[in-house]
């Protein structure tokens, strides 16, 4: 599976790119954030605390300046926007936490425990990301946040970085593009962040329920 990023071209010739191909336009989602590098719209995120974002470690990985619009889902107006100041990337999974200029008042996302998620549970996952197939990703970005269900095969798989991962086959829908960092939640509490996907039938979301210590040490929640 290759790696999740609004920047990242269409496959080659022959291969399946499906888009949050399939799925629906999400209605109830105020913990959501969309992540743009130097203004050009890039990755999904959620926030989780006042001050901190939770997002995929390689959605951060270069230079730049890293901006939220946070609780709207629609990514070109609403909600409320704040700029990223420190970034902690995990050493050990495709996970960093990004820490505002400034405090935002929001529905932050209530972050899951492993009786959350189990192999054969269906779960829901949220993006901005890709919705064409014959084009770059980054040009069919969905302006408004969509979301997908998608059937849990392993809760210990791997991440793009070897983290432990949940991993989903298709339901109707599966992530793209700019989808990365985006949430899986099941039981109504996230327990993943987009990582890795084949934009055909199956994708890999880093497993948060494994790294609550050190988001906890990080962002206090």
């Amino acid at each position: 599976m290759t790696i999740l990023g609004a920047v990242t071209p269409v496959a080659s010739a022959g291969e399946a790119v499906p888009m949050i191909i399939g799925g629906g336009n999400a209605s109830n989602a105020p913990w959501a954030a969309r992540l743009f590098v130097n203004g050009q719209q890039n990755c999904s995120a959620t926030i989780i605390a006042p001050q901190f974002i939770l997002t995929a470690k390689h959605c951060v990985s270069s230079a730049g300046t890293y901006t939220f619009r946070i609780g709207s889902l629609d990514q070109t107006s609403g909600g409320q926007t704040a700029t990223g100041t420190t970034i902690t990337r995990s050493s050990a999974a495709d996970l960093a936490i990004v820490k505002l200029n400034r405090s935002v008042q929001a529905t932050y996302s209530p972050l899951g425990s492993a009786s959350d998620v189990a192999n054969g549970d269906t779960v829901q996952v949220f993006g901005w990301g890709a919705t064409c197939r014959d084009r770059p990703e980054i040009e069919c970005q969905s302006r408004l946040l969509k979301v997908a269900t998608v059937t849990v095969t392993n809760t210990a798989c791997r991440d793009a970085f070897q983290g432990i991962a949940v991993c989903a086959r298709r339901g109707n829908g599966i992530t793209a593009g700019g989808d990365s960092g985006g949430p899986m939640f099941g039981k109504g509490r996230q327990i993943g962040v987009a990582s890795t996907s084949d934009r055909s039938t199956t994708t890999a979301y880093t497993n948060i329920t494994r790294y609550r210590d050190w988001i906890r040490s990080v962002a206090g929640v």
